[in-house]
């Protein structure tokens, strides 16, 4: 039999981030995967030569965890126009960050986007979470997010037109629900850090943490089917012994291997992947919609060329929840609206439902807790933490400092 000091169930971001720290400490470490690929959610297919996610995601530079943890060099990393387009129903108008755009944000307020209480709100919100200590906002009351703004000075109408939809896909909810802290501390990375997305797709990001495993450490196509006193049990009947297992798999399958588990629910979201003759908006910048038929839209050949063949356009729309039938066709409908474009003739590459795409984070959300579940079994992942990028590398950090201790005391 197989033995190791610690087998990691997953080879999601949790998964990898908590494998490269015990290996860095001198364990033993066996990643299993039950797909074809590490990633999770963070996946990206060739399909008829375009390069598409799973599901529209985007990359954040400002994370602590990605800066400590990946050469961001080597993602080749292109940026979204600060800021993003939102369509009233008449027209397009375009929000700036008033830190980094003023003369734009002071446009804004003259064409009616905001008025003085309210930019004067955005600037305020955005300068102290930019610059204000995070343990204050860990440590703040919590609320849900329209509340925030509300008590922040941001006008109703404001919040309708700017914060609603926007928000609504960065959260998978439309009705500024989530955690307040948790919106400060999104609001505060988007401040100070570059949205982007990797060349390769936004599978380069586990791709590049999976590189510094060492030789023989991840197995793919090797899902755990059950776990025992003394380990774990690979599908085909195959027991490998570990004196410790993290389950770093998707919610679903966490929840089948630790009975009991609490799970958060989780939020659906559905992309569009168009290809269009031509760019219907020259410019990498997100769209949104007041009227809610879709949650973003972005012309992904903006940010990279290389995500469609030569001489075409991939639009990329996400919806709220799944597929449904004569859904395409009322997206299509306000994509031709909202970008002013004839879409008759964009073609569907394809939809990607992502059921566990985020879990939902309601006020009073603990963003961070312990790993340890039972003796000699941690569990680790988004759901754990906040559903972000951080919150799964962070999760991750934590189950290999809380593994770490209890073998070095064992």
């Amino acid at each position: 039999m197989e033995r190791y000091d610690v087998v990691v169930v997953g080879a999601g971001l949790a998964g990898l981030a908590c494998a490269r720290d015990l290996w860095a400490r001198g364990l033993r470490v066996s990643v299993l995967e039950a797909q074809d690929r590490v990633g999770g959610r963070m996946r990206t297919d060739r399909v008829d030569g375009c390069v598409v996610d799973r599901g529209f995601q985007v990359f954040n530079t400002a994370y602590p965890q990605v800066r400590r943890r990946l050469p961001l060099k080597e993602l080749r990393l292109r940026p979204f126009t600060p800021g993003f387009l939102v369509h009233t129903g008449r027209r397009r108008l375009r929000f700036a960050d008033p830190t980094r755009a003023p003369r734009q944000a002071l446009r804004g307020m003259a064409d009616g986007v905001a008025g003085p209480r309210d930019l004067a709100a955005l600037a305020a919100v955005t300068g102290w979470d930019m610059l204000g200590p995070a343990a204050l906002v860990r440590r703040a009351r919590d609320t849900s997010t329209r509340r925030a703004l509300s008590a922040a000075g941001f006008s109703e109408g404001f919040v309708e037109r700017f914060f609603r939809p926007f928000l609504s896909g960065v959260f998978l909810e439309e009705d500024l629900a989530t955690s307040g802290r948790f919106f400060h501390l999104v609001w505060r990375s988007m401040a100070r850090g570059t949205i982007c997305l990797p060349a390769g797709g936004v599978a380069a990001v586990p791709e590049l943490l999976a590189s510094g495993l060492p030789p023989g450490a991840l197995a793919l196509e090797a899902p755990v089917t059950a776990l025992t006193d003394d380990g774990v049990v690979v599908d085909g009947g195959r027991e490998m012994a570990a004196r410790a297992v993290v389950v770093a798999s998707s919610p679903a399958a966490a929840a089948r291997l630790l009975p009991g588990l609490g799970l958060p629910p989780y939020r659906t979201v559905t992309t569009y992947y168009h290809l269009a003759p031509r760019s219907p908006l020259r410019e990498p910048t997100l769209m949104t919609d007041v009227r809610r038929r879709f949650a973003n839209s972005c012309v992904l050949t903006e940010v990279h060329p290389g995500h469609a063949p030569r001489g075409y356009a991939l639009v990329a729309t996400s919806v709220l929840g799944v597929d449904a039938a004569g859904r395409e066709r009322t997206v299509r409908e306000a994509l031709a609206e909202c970008y002013d474009a004839d879409t008759a003739g964009w073609d569907l590459l394809t939809a990607r439902t992502v059921a566990e795409a985020l879990p939902a984070m309601e006020p009073g959300l603990p963003l961070s807790r312990r790993t340890r579940w039972a003796a000699g079994r941690y569990v680790c992942g988004d759901h754990r933490a906040t559903g972000s990028v951080q919150g799964a590398l962070a999760s991750g950090a934590r189950a290999a400092r809380e593994v770490a201790a209890d073998l070095t005391e064992a």
